[in-house]
């Protein structure tokens, strides 16, 4: 097993903050160096992302000790298809929803930006878009404080180019209730939470 950050730094430190006495002292100085120079809230976020995809990176209890978000256009684009798409959703199901966007925004297929793909469709009457929240005649007004946190701390994450590894590439999704036309030609990589994801069946068959 890889050993982690944490393991790492507790096997070649002392009690008093010094490099211990062991073989591996001398490979490591020049890591440990570089790493005293780089700030706290980034190396905690590398011990945190050591635990790997399928840890405590998707828990409430690990989102909630993430520091409070803010960002620019994509990020509130991102953090806003998040809130009134999936804010009923695990952490798990949010990042899962967010990484299609993220998906969709670089694939050919779809507008080149977060914003365009949450946007896509806004301009054809009510009920027309790819995310129904933008056309569906109602102010887009994010009232549950606690929901708009926790989707803009993950909208930030995967913003900032955060591992993607849920869905496995898919730019689609449904709600499990629904059964969508387009469904049954696509090839389903995941379902987590309440929703089904996917991607065009040719984009598999390329992999």
């Amino acid at each position: 097993m890889r050993m982690g950050l944490a393991a790492l730094f507790a096997l070649v430190m002392g009690t008093s903050g010094a490099l211990a006495e062991t073989p591996l002292t001398d490979v490591l100085l020049k890591e440990k160096q570089g790493l005293k120079s780089m700030r706290g809230a980034l190396l905690e976020q590398m011990l945190l992302r050591d635990e790997g995809p399928a840890g405590a990176r998707y828990s409430q209890g690990w989102l909630d000790k993430q520091p409070a978000a803010k960002g620019g256009q994509q990020w509130q684009c991102l953090t806003e298809a998040l809130y009134f798409e999936a804010r009923g959703e695990t952490v798990m199901g949010q990042f899962a929803v967010a990484e299609v966007i993220m998906n969709r925004a670089e694939s050919s297929r779809f507008p080149g930006s977060v914003c365009g793909v949450v946007k896509q469709g806004a301009g054809r009457g009510v009920n027309r878009c790819q995310f129904s929240y933008a056309c569906d005649g109602r102010p887009e007004t994010m009232s549950e404080a606690e929901a708009v946190k926790r989707a803009g701390k993950i909208a930030r994450i995967i913003v900032d180019g955060g591992p993607r590894p849920l869905t496995k590439g898919a730019t689609y999704y449904h709600a499990k209730w629904v059964s969508p036309r387009w469904s049954r030609k696509f090839a389903r990589t995941a379902t987590i939470g309440v929703h089904h994801f996917y991607k065009p069946a040719l984009e598999i068959s390329q992999n």
